[in-house]
Parts: C-alpha cells; structure tokens; sequence
C-alpha cells in the first residue's frame, strides 16, 4: 500500500474509534476520549469537527469543574439514522424500530399467519410500509430493513435455504421484500437475538444464545480482543460450514424419548421449547407462567420436568463452549424469576464447577430477534463513519 493509503486508514479507523466510544458511552469529554482510545488531543479535536460536520454528534454544555476549566460535554445524535426490524413468524410478524443508539423506540406485533402466497407478502409490504410511516422519518434518515427469519439463510446465494417453521425449502430471500421499495439485509432468528443482546453488553464475550420458543434454536457469539470492538457483531457469530449452527433443538436430549416435529426420537426441541409448556394452556404461555405462580400443583409439576431437561441441556453447552449462556426466545422472556433454581439444578451436573452463575436471562424480551435484525443495517452503516 502507498503511504498515503496507510494514513487515511489509519484516520477513518481513528474517526469510527471516537464515534463508537461517544455513541456508546452516551455524554463524554475531550479528555475521557483522548485518555481512554490513547490518541492525541489533536486527532481527537479534528474527528469532533469532522463527526459534528456529519450530524452524527453535537456539544451540549460542560461538566462541572474540578478544580481547572470546565470541560466541554459532547453527546451522540442517535437520531440521525434509523431501521427497522422484521421479524417474521409462523403465525405472526413484529416490527423494532431503532436508532444509531441501537435501542427499541418503538415496536408492534400483528398476527399475520405465514403462507407461502403473493397475498402474503404483499400485505407484509403494505404493514412494513405503514410501521415506517407511522415512525416518521425521512428517507435520508431511514437505512432500511433487516429481517429475522426462523430458517438456515444461506448467505452466499441469498436464499433461505430451510425453515421448518415456515415449510419453505431454497425460497430467495428476496420473495419476503418484493414489495418493499427499501434496502434489506435477512438473518437467522436466534443469530438476530444475540446480535441485540451482544449489541449493548457492556463488554462483549463468548456467547451461548438459547432461544425457548415454539421451537428451540441458538446461535454462538466467538470471544473478540479490544481492538476488534469496531467489527461488526455478525462477523463474530460462528455461522457453521452449511450455516446450521446453534441447531441446539435437533441435539438428542433422550435417547429413545418423544418424536420431535422432525421426525426424529428424542430431541431437545421435544423437551425444552415452549409448546412443552403451552400445549397445557391452550397455547398461552403467559396464562402458564401465571398458573405457575398460583401455585398450580400440576402445572408447577410439568416446570419442575421441564427445568431438569433444561439444566441438563444447558450445562451441557457448558460443557462445549465454556462460556455464558444466555436463555432466550419466549420462555427465556420470563424464566427471570426461576433463573437461580435452573443455576442450581446445572449446577449439580457441573464436572467443574460448583454454581451455575453462566446462565443469565436475556436482557432483550421483547421483539429481540426484530430489534437485532434491524441493527444489522445500523452496525452497517457505522462501520463506514
């Protein structure tokens, strides 16, 4: 490379550096910027001009002194940029809308059962047109929309490769935005989930992402060193060699055991998805976990089943990946307040350890896999400040 290539890679990793720290941390300094990225204050002041410039931050008063001159406060402008999340199920579809601050601002779910016909997308188009039209925002703010779709996407050729869910083999990814005049990007459900929750964890580290919901998948976040922090999440998911990891549903839990929907014996789907659950509330998962704090003998009986399956399959993604685990998907939602009784039944199967604080519950329980779906065009375009 020529010198003058090296210095202005060298300067637009500089300007994204500033820009992802006073993004993420929300209201900063000059100093706190200088003294934490370890850059000259020279380079700092010129990346302010050129980020305000850019409408992506602004100066907003200054910090109380400490003795010397008052340092001048410089803040994020989130709403510069903006995208939506789809997230598209069997029998419904949610939309996330968010910000360069990656949070949900706002959010719906419509029931819109899923059937492979042009009426279908066509209305899908009509609902995603009308949630962005409702968020008012212009379309010099608007990035576009990411999908969450609950199949295996083969990136490569753009095509949905498998869904079960959905009962759709090889469809191109394409056939879900035909009528959707905007910029979309398409991702696996569990994969979008852990894109939310590994978007704004306070330090990013090897991940286990469980998804308890109508059927079980997962996906698996690789450990970064700090100077990878501005690399995009997705390129941190260990996506497999045909892009079907995380199938943690179709391990064999129970050999031997019930029929799983994929005409295998035994699986894990079988025994930790949510229809476990909801099969004894006509399909209401809300009204089991409300049984449950009732009290309901049978009810706290089919929990105390489920958990032990559940602690088993945990511990043993313990065992594999030797990393948190983070429960998620529609049980994960509200597992919150059973989380120490699932810590302490993986903790009796632990080899190694003697408590099971790995398991945590997801910080995303509403519209996740909408929400991480979206911020995949917004982790996009910071990547190019």
């Amino acid at each position: 490379m020529k010198k003058t290539d090296i210095s202005f890679d060298v300067k637009r990793i500089n300007r994204n550096q500033v820009y992802r720290y006073i993004n993420k941390n929300g209201r900063v300094s000059k100093n706190d910027i200088a003294n934490t990225l370890r850059i000259s204050m020279p380079t700092v002041l010129s990346n302010i001009k050129e980020l305000t410039e850019q409408g992506l931050i602004i100066e907003v008063g200054e910090f109380k002194s400490t003795g010397g001159r008052k340092a001048r406060a410089i803040e994020p402008i989130y709403n510069n940029k903006f995208a939506i999340g789809i997230d598209i199920t069997q029998n419904h579809v949610g939309f996330a809308l968010t910000d360069l601050s990656g949070t949900v601002l706002n959010h719906t779910r419509q029931q819109n059962k899923f059937v492979f016909e042009r009426q279908y997308f066509n209305k899908l188009g009509e609902l995603a047109i009308k949630f962005l039209e409702d968020s008012k925002i212009t379309k010099q703010q608007f990035l576009g929309f990411g999908f969450s779709i609950p199949g295996i996407i083969d990136f490569r050729k753009d095509i949905i490769e498998f869904s079960h869910i959905l009962g759709i083999t090889n469809v191109s990814c394409d056939t879900f935005s035909q009528f959707i005049p905007y910029n979309a990007v398409f991702t696996n459900d569990a994969n979008a989930a852990i894109i939310a929750e590994m978007n704004n964890a306070s330090k990013r580290s090897a991940t286990v992402y469980l998804s308890l919901s109508n059927s079980v998948g997962g996906a698996i976040f690789t450990e970064v060193s700090n100077s990878q922090d501005d690399v995009q999440i997705i390129e941190n998911l260990y996506i497999g060699e045909r892009y079907r990891s995380g199938e943690f549903g179709h391990m064999t839990l129970v050999p031997g055991g019930r029929k799983c929907y994929c005409g295998k014996i035994g699986c894990m789907d079988s025994y930790c998805s949510a229809k476990a659950l909801t099969d004894h509330t006509d399909g209401k998962l809300e009204i089991f976990f409300s049984e449950l704090e009732n009290n309901n003998l049978e009810i706290q009986k089919i929990w105390d089943e489920y958990l032990s399956y559940l602690a088993i399959a945990v511990n043993n993604l313990r065992m594999a990946f030797d990393c948190q685990v983070i429960v998620g998907g529609y049980v994960g939602s509200l597992i919150e307040p059973y989380i120490a009784d699932l810590q302490e039944r993986a903790a009796l199967l632990n080899t190694f350890e003697r408590n099971a604080l790995y398991i945590k519950p997801c910080n995303y329980k509403t519209e996740a896999s909408a929400l991480g779906a979206g911020l995949r065009l917004i982790e996009a375009y910071i990547s190019t400040i």
